[in-house]
Formats: C-alpha cells, structure tokens, sequence
C-alpha cells in the first residue's frame, strides 16, 4: 500500500504551527460531545472511538510528551507546536508517506475505470488512488491552505455543504464603544447571545478588551452564534453581565449597602471592588456619571443607568473579525452524509471525509484538534481495512 499526502501549501502544517499561540494545545482532559456543535448524537459516537487517553499515548508513541494546565488543556511539554509537527512528519516518513507539498489539488473524479478508485487532479499532474480522505480544513487561517476549496471539492462529488461561517474569532466593536481605553485588560464576564430576540448561548468566562473590540475564550466561544445570525440576516444582540452570577437587584442591594457603610467613597473606588478600575471608570463615563461621584449622592436614575449597565452591557458588534483570524469553521459537510464509524461518505465509496471539513466546531481549547485525531484515525483504519482487506492495520 502506497499512501501520498498531498497539501496545497509550500510547507506541510502551518496550522499547527500557530495553533495555541504557538504552543499548539493537543487536546483537553476532560472531553464530551457537549463541547462540540453540531450532530451531537453523531459526534458522540465519534469521539468515543478514539479517546483522550488514546490520544496522549499516540503523542508518546511518536515523542511528544504532553502537560496539563490548570484549565485542562494538554500541551507538549516543550511548549513548542514545531515538536507536534515535526513528531508527525517523521512518523509520516517512517511509515514511507510520500509527502507532497506544494500540490494543491483542482479537482477529484472517480475513476471510470473497472477497478475503481479516483482521479487526483494537481498543480503538476494527476493522481489515480484506490481512496481518497478529504482532509482540506475549512476557510479559517487561508493563507494555511484552508481557503473553502475542499468544500467545493464535496460538492462536485455530490455532498451538500452547509453555510460556513467563522467560529472562535474575535468580534469588532462599534467606534463609539469605549474598548480602546480598555485594551489589554481582561476580566470575568457574563454572556449572552440573542438571535431574533430568543437566548442561544450563555456562557461565563474571560473577555480580553482589545483596540479593535472584544475577544478572550468566552468571546471566540459565543462568536459561532453572532456570525451564524448574521449570516442568516437575523438580528443578533449580545450582551455582557460585568458581575457574573448577580442580577442586577442582588447589585443594586450591594450597592446600597455600600452607600449606607461607605457614604463617601466614589463610585470608582466603590465598584472597583468588583470589577476592574479601569473598566469601573470606562463604564462610568459611557453612561454619563462621574466617577469621583460619591455613592450616597448618585441619583436614582443614574445609579439604575450604571446598574443596568453593569449586568447587562450591550456589546455593539459591528462585524466578526474574519477569516484569517478565526480558529476554526462552523459549517460544512453535514454529519449525516458520513459513516460515523468510518467517517466513509454515504454517497460515494472509499471517500473519506475528516476534521474541519465537516459541520462540527468544538469551543476553544483542544477540542478541534481532538476531533481531527479522531476522525482521522478512524477514517485510516477504515482506508487501510479497505485497500489491504486487514482491518486494524494502521496504527
């Protein structure tokens, strides 16, 4: 058995290399199918034949050791991507994988031929192959090589391909939010996102305020609903509870306890205590109160204004940040139209469909790339079984 892998771009696994800021986050400890989107019922059955604990003992079959971080993401413990990759390519050389860069493929047909298989169309000729496993990404980082084109490779074999739009992406604000004062401080928050006035997702974990609006894990994993909805010409509102776990009442009675204690603190010193000064200071202005404001001499109206503000903060969201900053694609090649237990297209035999391309996105922190191993493995052992006729031979 003769296996090619062939990659449009000029060096092999570019995504990896700036995967996790460049330490490239492996998997996560604790996994379900809940931290995926998607066909959950479908995407439990794959993630349980290809654990977690199988992926760590694959990495230290191949060298790489991995750690865990206190929020239970598994890095190599070099905190180098290039030790991932590079772990992968020798294995792939070791096993006599011919690897192809700068072979960017233009089309596949199935072969007309009596023994079957494909046609691999390249830039620098063509290839004939018994299977074929589509592992093209989806649009996010292009200049990767994941530029959409594999979808349109699905459709010209007969699957549909459903609408794709940026997952785990930061989100840019109006010019009239006040982010800009606030960028690089993160904080706990609070959110929500609304498509045509019903809740989606609620979620709480850290934002990072940044120069050009908002991001951190909670923004990138609350980013698939505004795109989605947007995508849709729905209206989508997201909003930000700046006191996660309190309503505005239980802020408002805390706020007047300090009055009755504290008469003459400012208002920035007061609710400092809770948030971030300078986010307690941003806020304070944007509603149009002073922040050197005793809190005993804040008038009614101004004092429900900030409440309101503080646990239900309206995040203007102009736009998603795009492509070449997204994580990851949701959308894709409907669950439906593989084999979950060999990830083999239900249209057209010994094609193979893996990773991004398909309509499942995970939340940030390893879970993409857990679903890349997995269905990439099950996807091999199914080729192989196929091609040799000895199911289990891949490893």
């Amino acid at each position: 058995m003769r296996v090619a892998l062939l990659d449009g771009a000029k060096t092999v696994g570019a995504k990896i290399l700036v995967s996790g800021g460049g330490r490239c986050n492996v998997t996560h400890e604790v996994l379900s199918h809940t931290d995926y989107f998607g066909n959950r019922r479908i995407i439990k059955h794959v993630l349980a034949a290809f654990s977690v604990e199988q992926t760590v003992k694959w990495f230290a079959s191949l060298g790489v050791a991995l750690k865990r971080q206190e929020t239970g993401k598994l890095f190599p413990v070099t905190d180098k991507a290039r030790t991932v990759l590079t772990a992968l390519v020798d294995r792939c050389h070791d096993l006599g994988v011919v690897v192809c860069p700068d072979h960017r493929v233009t089309d596949i047909t199935p072969s007309t031929g009596s023994e079957g298989g494909f046609v691999i169309h390249h830039i620098h000729g063509v290839l004939r192959a018994k299977t074929v496993i589509l592992a093209t990404g989806g649009r996010s980082i292009p200049k990767s090589g994941s530029d959409g084109f594999g979808y349109e490779l699905a459709r010209r074999l007969g699957h549909q391909v459903t609408a794709t739009v940026p997952a785990l992406v930061p989100l840019v604000l109006d010019e009239q939010m006040f982010h800009k004062t606030l960028s690089g401080l993160s904080q706990e928050v609070e959110l929500t996102t609304r498509v045509s006035g019903k809740e989606v997702d609620r979620r709480t974990g850290s934002l990072l305020w940044t120069h050009f609006g908002v991001s951190g894990p909670v923004v990138m994993d609350a980013s698939r609903f505004w795109s989605l909805g947007h995508e849709q010409g729905k209206t989508v509102e997201v909003y930000g509870n700046l006191l996660p776990g309190q309503t505005q009442e239980q802020a408002k009675v805390w706020l007047m306890e300090q009055a009755t204690e504290n008469p003459r603190r400012s208002l920035l010193k007061t609710w400092a205590q809770q948030i971030p000064e300078r986010c307690a200071e941003a806020l304070c202005s944007y509603v149009g109160c002073d922040p050197k404001t005793a809190i005993a001499q804040l008038p009614r109206k101004d004092r429900d204004r900030l409440l309101a503000a503080l646990t239900k903060l309206n995040f203007p969201v102009s736009r998603d940040r795009g492509w070449n900053y997204a994580e990851v694609t949701a959308g894709g090649v409907p669950l439906e139209e593989v084999n979950f237990r060999t990830m083999e297209s239900k249209l057209v035999p010994d094609l193979y469909l893996i990773g991004e391309i398909l309509d499942c996105d995970g939340r940030i922190g390893g879970f993409n790339f857990q679903w890349a191993w997995t269905t990439g493995f099950l996807a091999g052992q199914a080729a192989t079984a196929s091609v040799c006729g000895d199911e289990g031979s891949l490893r």
